[in-house]
């Protein structure tokens, strides 16, 4: 069996809906999915327009091959994550997060809501190609449950991990935008229970996303940005499709990167359980080993990708871990990035430290990022970057890390250069003192793509 995976990306399946990702296409995967995996499963979706179309293909293929089927409803991926942990044997999230709408995807889970590894991925797609999903018996085909009690107990469960008074006490001015993604069925209700007084924009579901693009970058944020600004609210949160992502926007109405986030949380985190291990990804910033240093933390970095991080987290029983999109990961409830305890523990550290958003992030490590990219077929990818590695490891002693991608670290930054795994496209990101030294680390990544590309 080759190791190259036809169908997986870096989580789940992906593609334009009801044209690749046909209903046939998803009860067919959820049918080979079953076979492996077994049991009772739980299912859940987001808001796009093609979501209930796909739910009811992919319940029909596992009760096709035996297994039970839990409806969900519509929620946000790290809900179903938490069902799946909790009471069920596996879980398939109909979703493609901050895609355009047209898009849709299956997310497919373990018996811990961590998303599957790739032994079982290939395992499935062998049975998709190249045999047949087990079907079962007209007598032995699978149960349909629905379970609609899963929202209100993980937003129950995430706050009984923040201090709900003193958040209360705060009386905090929240501006929340849900970008008309799953989120809308939790992160109001959370925002309000915590005692917040919540102005909501684009929180009702609608899968044509009238308001704004699900991706969550700044340019999608402008109406948020003015509303907090106008109505002096304290904060502004933002999530993507299937919630389990929060950018943050300051009482000045400044965008605040999310891996400002990720730190201002390991933090706290670390401060209030004596220090721990902290996870992350190897295109995460020096800020995360500045404050691990500081607060007796020990920092892991794997792989680009969430589940790798959430996987990292369960086998090292780490503390707390992350990415630097906005997606952060509390182990001690989901194993996967979560939207609503980001959210809680945010508000928690606002109302506990009484300081502003602005104020505490002016307080950590300060670090200038760049972000570049290039296109690049998926053939030259590989020579690519063994060519980059061994011309810096030939011609230079800059320290190299090869465990996704080449990053070089250089003149007190760094550059990571990577290939996508769903475009054809390289990716150059920089960390530096100053930006004009981020700007130039970046660029010197796309050089070097260039010169072994052209």
């Amino acid at each position: 069996m080759s190791n190259k995976k036809r169908l997986f990306g870096t989580f789940g399946v992906r593609r334009t809906a009801n044209d690749v990702l046909t209903p046939e296409f998803a009860t067919r995967l959820s049918a080979c999915y079953g076979s492996v995996v077994k049991g009772k499963i739980a299912v859940g979706a987001d808001t796009r327009t093609t979501s209930p179309m796909l739910k009811d293909a992919v319940i029909a293929g596992l009760l096709s091959a035996g297994c039970d089927a839990v409806d969900l409803g519509t929620l946000p991926t790290p809900a179903v994550q938490y069902a799946v942990r909790q009471y069920y044997d596996g879980g398939i999230m109909i979703t493609a997060s901050h895609n355009p709408p047209e898009f849709n995807g299956l997310k497919f889970l373990d018996e811990f809501g961590i998303g599957l590894p790739d032994d079982i991925e290939l395992e499935i797609e062998s049975l998709y190609f190249d045999s047949e999903p087990i079907r079962a018996n007209w007598d032995e085909i699978g149960e349909k449950y629905t379970n609609d009690n899963i929202i209100d107990e993980y937003i129950q469960t995430a706050m009984s991990h923040v201090d709900v008074d003193a958040i209360k006490e705060a009386n905090l001015k929240v501006v929340l935008d849900c970008g008309s993604g799953a989120g809308s069925f939790t992160a109001p209700y959370l925002v309000r229970e915590l005692g917040c007084e919540v102005t909501t924009l684009n929180c009702q579901a609608d899968g044509f996303f009238p308001g704004r693009d699900p991706e969550p970058i700044e340019e999608n944020l402008q109406e948020l940005i003015s509303v907090v600004k106008e109505l002096n609210a304290d904060i502004g949160l933002a999530h993507d499709g299937d919630a389990d992502r929060t950018i943050c926007i300051d009482e000045n109405g400044a965008f605040v990167l999310g891996d400002k986030t990720f730190t201002l949380v390991e933090k706290q985190m670390l401060k209030e359980n004596g220090g721990g291990t902290i996870v992350t990804t190897v295109a995460t910033s020096q800020a995360i080993y500045d404050i691990a240093e500081e607060y007796n933390g020990e920092v892991i970095a794997t792989a680009v990708g969430d589940l790798l991080v959430a996987r990292k987290l369960k086998d090292t029983d780490g503390l707390f871990g992350g990415e630097e999109n906005g997606g952060l990961i509390f182990p001690n409830f989901v194993y996967g990035r979560d939207a609503a305890l980001t959210v809680a523990k945010i508000l928690e550290i606002i109302a506990k430290e009484n300081k502003t958003l602005s104020q505490l992030v002016s307080e950590l490590p300060v670090y200038y990022s760049a972000k570049m990219k290039t296109e690049c077929s998926d053939d030259l990818k590989e020579e690519i970057m063994s060519k980059i590695a061994a011309e810096v490891k030939e011609t230079t002693d800059y320290e190299l890390d090869t465990t996704d991608g080449v990053k070089i670290f250089k003149d007190g930054g760094w550059v990571i250069i990577r290939p996508s795994g769903t475009e054809p496209i390289f990716r150059s990101y920089s960390e530096g003192n100053s930006q004009e030294q981020a700007d130039e680390m970046a660029q010197w990544g796309i050089s070097l793509i260039k010169k072994y590309r052209d």
